[in-house]
Parts: structure tokens; sequence; C-alpha cells
């Protein structure tokens, strides 16, 4: 399907929670996190039921995303329900890594394809400090995991200051050399000033070339993260809300003032 400015749209990002078991400084702050009531975020069935609505549109990739995914019951089930849906070719998912080592394995054999984790130094200390708490060993275990599971690509998220040579970016970066692992720098964003940035290594930020629709946790169906507007799926209908969406999204991103990245899936 198409957008009002010719792009073609086949990319949805769910997210499944906005819960996540760190605390990462540009993220979250550190307590007093308002989080949707458990009542609200849609169940595996809802989701299956949007994706089963999407394909026939035009969707055929999907990555899940949180918060943090793998903090959620049952996520490896939710994986096999949207493999089950014809027509859908890729599904990916972003994570911090802290229990990646436990999931790669059943997720791939789910039908996950690939996997992007976050990790933003190499210095145990720092990455202590920037996630509250984060243990570094885990994410390493949770990549080696992922390799073993036949998860490919293998992308690395590190979010940056301002370029991709500082210290902790070229770090991360010989470590991706190394280990046969895709590198991608994410300069560090502001939904409420609309700060953001071509990833370099990806392709988030390149509005002209966008090619995606988020659905947040609660269903709401968002044509741009750096915008307030959205679509309830529960209200109006699967189909509804995303041609609603489609119809209104913007030729570049803007503000979000109702959002944090760890209830959009940033």
């Amino acid at each position: 399907m198409l957008d009002r400015f010719n792009r073609k749209i086949n990319y949805l990002r769910i997210s499944v929670t906005d819960r996540c078991n760190l605390r990462c400084r540009y993220c979250m702050p550190e307590e007093g996190v308002q989080f949707i009531p458990h009542s609200q975020i849609l169940s595996y069935e809802e989701i299956k039921e949007v994706v089963e609505a999407a394909v026939p549109l035009g969707i055929d990739k999907i990555r899940i995303t949180g918060g943090e995914p793998l903090v959620r019951k049952d996520i490896v089930e939710l994986v096999r329900l949207i493999a089950s849906v014809p027509g859908v070719k890729d599904i990916a998912m972003t994570t911090n890594g802290m229990l990646l080592h436990e999931f790669a394995a059943p997720l791939a054999k789910a039908g996950l394809h690939r996997i992007n984790v976050s990790l933003d130094t190499m210095d145990p200390e720092k990455f202590a400090s920037v996630t509250r708490g984060g243990d570094i060993r885990r994410v390493f275990a949770g990549i080696e995991a992922a390799r073993k599971a036949g998860l490919s690509p293998i992308k690395v998220n590190c979010v940056i200051k301002t370029a991709s040579d500082e210290p902790d970016a070229l770090a991360v970066k010989a470590y991706c050399l190394e280990n046969g692992l895709q590198a991608r720098f994410i300069k560090q964003m502001d939904l409420h000033t609309g700060e953001f940035g071509i990833v370099d290594g990806g392709s988030g930020g390149d509005c002209r070339n966008c090619n995606r629709l988020r659905l947040t946790s609660n269903g709401m169906m968002k044509p741009c993260l750096f915008s307030d507007m959205e679509f309830s799926v529960r209200e109006l209908g699967v189909r509804k809300a995303i041609e609603l969406a489609l119809s209104v999204k913007p030729e570049k991103g803007t503000v979000n003032l109702h959002n944090c990245f760890h209830n959009i899936g940033g």
C-alpha cells in the first residue's frame, strides 16, 4: 500500500508491552513510571487479528518491540501465531538482551527470523550505570545464543550522543566486526522536542523512505513515531485504523507529546 507521498508501506512495528526489566537513562525514569493497565493491553489473539488484517493491505514485515518484549509472558507463542499468518515474510524483534539467552532458541523455532540487541558501551560498569543495573555479560550470552539458534542477521543498536566515532561507539563497532554482527548507531532522540536523525547503519529516521506503521501495546495504530496521531484498532476496527493512519502519515516527523519510548516501541 502507498501513502499520500507515494511511499510503500509494508512494515508494522508491534509494541507488546510498556514494561521493561531495565531503566535506561535515555528511555525511562528510575521510578514513578505510569504503566498501561494490563486490562488495556492487546491480547495475543488481538495482535494476530491485526496482522491478519494488515497483510492483505500490503504488510509483510513485522517487528516485535516493547518496552522489553521478552518480559511479556508467553512471548514465544505470539511469535508462533504471527508466523502462522500467510503472507508474513519477515519477523524480527528488538530486545535489551537480558533474557535473550533463555529465549533465543525457542523464538527461532517459533518462527523469529532476526534480532536487534541494544548495546551502548563495552564497559561493564558504564553499562550498569546507563541501564541502572544491567549485566553486560547477559547481553553477550544472549547474542551468542541467538547466533547458535540461527537468528540472522544479528544487529546491535548503539545509542550515541552525536556521532558514531565516540569512544563507546567505536568499541561496540569493533566488537561487532570481530563477531560478525551488524552495528547500528542511533542518535539519542527526544520525542517531545522532535530531535531525531537517520540511523547510521539502518533506515530509521529516514522520513523520505519511511515504510512503517506502529501499533502500541494498547491498540493504537500510529502513522509515525514523532506524531501524536493514533487510531484505535478496537474502536474503529483494524482495517479502518490502518487506512486512517496511512491517510495522515506525515511527510516527516514532528513531535510526540503523548508517548514515551517505553510505551510506543521506539
